[in-house]
């Protein structure tokens, strides 16, 4: 059982830097732009000790409440107890990166936007709602021959010989 109940214990593989991926920190971090509103993931790089937040937050997803000059203020939702607190937090932007949640919901608004203005030119109404997968269609199965399969007769005499 670990001893230590420091601020970052048990975080000597999480907080390591992957394999070919040490050394210095691209340019692309800095220079990324962070908007109030924006979803980021919470990932600590463990090669920047300024800034950096607890371990209890790496991995987690959050939405950007402020901007200052090297850190973005993170809202994050954190279990205490029987409720969900939403915690603000500053991070430095190295250990922040834009998340992806909503990638597949703006596609999804764009395409549906697209289909709701094909059907109205041709004065239709479509659902736009996602619909769950079905079962897979029936078939037959063709082809299959019977054949049976019956054991080779046990011979006592050829058993004491050795064998077939």
């Amino acid at each position: 059982m670990p001893a230590g109940h420091g601020l970052r214990s048990r975080t000597r593989d999480s907080f390591s830097r992957p394999f070919r991926k040490k050394g210095t920190i691209a340019l692309t971090t800095y220079l990324r732009t962070y908007h109030v509103g924006d979803y980021v993931d919470v990932k600590v790089n463990g090669a920047v000790h300024k800034g950096m937040p607890h371990k209890f937050y790496h991995g987690r997803t959050g939405r950007v409440w402020n901007v200052t000059k090297r850190a973005v203020g993170v809202e994050v939702n954190k279990q205490v107890g029987n409720r969900i607190i939403r915690k603000r937090i500053h991070v430095r932007v190295e250990h922040v990166m834009p998340s992806r949640c909503t990638e597949e919901f703006r596609l999804r608004k764009i395409k549906n936007d697209q289909l709701k203005a094909e059907a109205k030119a041709k004065g239709e109404k479509i659902s736009t709602k996602r619909q769950p997968q079905g079962p897979k269609p029936g078939f037959m199965v063709e082809g299959a021959t019977l054949e049976t399969v019956t054991p080779i007769p046990y011979d006592v005499v050829n058993d004491l010989k050795g064998g077939y």
